[in-house]
């Protein structure tokens, strides 16, 4: 059986022995690293380079700096990249193209994130699977599928897991879909993060610590707006905040369904939301992370949730079982040890600028919710919770509804 990998090795253009026999640690690796990264480096636009079913141990990051290039294995659990035993390299698979697909594999066990686009323009990434198989784990790497500073970006049919900040993360992004995904047991399932033009639908998002992210942070060099949350089965989303201590994502309580922070123009909608023990959607402002200090050299930064839609979604369950001692206190006083928090939690921060007379936000960036019974629970931690609201008709609104994404050119045929 070695000697037939060796000659394998020798005579296929990307070879591998089949998952039950792995090339041997002291000469597999390093050959099929070096005839794998060779490729990338002397690809042309149009060129398929495909990677055969087997388990390939790297021990150094992958980068492809060549547009127009589609990266194509055999199944997402069939043709793995492991980078269990990697020595050098930030990322597992670093991509600096536009014109770009990888699809069909898997990239496990990197130290750092593991399949990293970085400023590309028409990005399909399809039937991607990353995983640290360890489980969720501070020390894992912090993202599992991760384009960044990209437009008109494909996700699709992906699995992440295990990722110690999120598993499917776009940021500084534009004209984005994300759809028909499954996340879980990560900090953040899927995160949207200053990306503007966002449809994240048809997802499944279970077990992380939070399900579906919309953000804004400060100190970025794009702001986000106007993302579209549809048709997703998010629930139980339970796990402990396992993020590192002083990341944005380190102060999402466990047992968040969806979280808007900071973020204007978001439509949450059609979504089937069940069982996230704090609440099914948080809504709040860059004050309540607990995460201070960049807002200040971001002057157009606005801390504030504004313009956010909630409607049509089939809540159950969620709220019986907050994070954090404040909000226990909070739940059990004001609807006992046997209730629960209602489907929407808004901390209540909101603009001065931008409220009426009777301190309300202006219709414009009122936060509506058009749910049946759901009801908002105002938090009100600008007065350290003096004021604590629940259902308020403020929240008995409409806002125009946002337009579907079209991906230009069309892509994932």
């Amino acid at each position: 059986m070695a000697r037939l990998c060796l000659i394998l090795l020798a005579t296929l253009s990307v070879a591998a022995c089949s998952r039950d026999t792995p090339p041997a640690d002291d000469a597999g690796p390093s050959a099929f690293q070096k005839e794998l990264q060779t490729k990338f480096i002397n690809a042309k636009p149009g060129d398929v380079i495909e990677i055969p079913a087997g388990t390939y141990d790297l021990n150094r990051a992958l980068s492809l700096n060549v547009s127009g290039v589609t990266i194509r294995g055999a199944g997402m659990d069939k043709t793995i990249l492991s980078f269990r035993n990697q020595v050098q390299g930030a990322e597992g698979l670093l991509v600096n193209a536009s014109d770009f697909t990888i699809e069909d594999l898997a990239i496990e066990d990197t130290p750092g994130d593991g399949l990293k686009v970085n400023e590309g323009r028409n990005i399909v990434i399809r039937r991607v699977r990353t995983e640290w198989t360890n489980g969720p784990d501070e020390s894992n790497g912090a993202y599992g599928i991760y384009p960044v500073q990209t437009e008109n970006v494909l996700v699709e049919e992906c699995v992440a897991i295990a990722s110690s900040d999120a598993g499917i993360y776009v940021g500084q992004s534009k004209n984005i879909v994300v759809r028909n995904n499954r996340a879980q047991f990560n900090v953040a399932g899927i995160e949207i993060e200053n990306s503007f033009d966002a449809d994240v639908y048809g997802n499944t998002v279970v077990n992380n610590t939070g399900g579906i992210l919309v953000f804004n942070m400060p100190a970025l060099p794009q702001l986000g707006h106007s993302t579209r949350v549809y048709k997703n089965t998010i629930s139980n989303n339970n796990t402990e905040n396992f993020g590192a201590e002083g990341t944005p994502v380190a102060s999402v309580p466990a047992g968040s369904g969806i979280v808007v922070n900071s973020n204007d123009k978001v439509e949450i909608f059609d979504n089937d939301i069940a069982d996230n023990n704090t609440a099914n959607i948080i809504i709040a402002s860059y004050f309540a992370t607990g995460y201070f200090g960049k807002e200040e050299s971001a002057p157009n930064y606005d801390p504030y949730p504004e313009t956010i839609y909630i409607y049509g979604n089939r809540f159950s369950g969620g709220g019986s079982s907050p994070d954090g001692l404040e909000l226990k206190a909070l739940k059990a006083y004001l609807f006992g040890l046997g209730g629960r928090f209602p489907d929407v939690l808004w901390d209540g921060y909101v603009n001065p600028d931008k409220v009426d007379a009777n301190g309300k936000l202006v219709s414009s960036a009122a936060i509506c919710v058009d749910n049946g019974a759901a009801k908002v629970l105002n938090v009100d931690l600008a007065n350290d919770s003096e004021n604590v609201v629940v259902g308020d008709s403020q929240h008995a609104c409409q806002h125009e509804k946002l337009p579907a994404v079209v991906l230009e050119p069309p892509l994932g045929s």
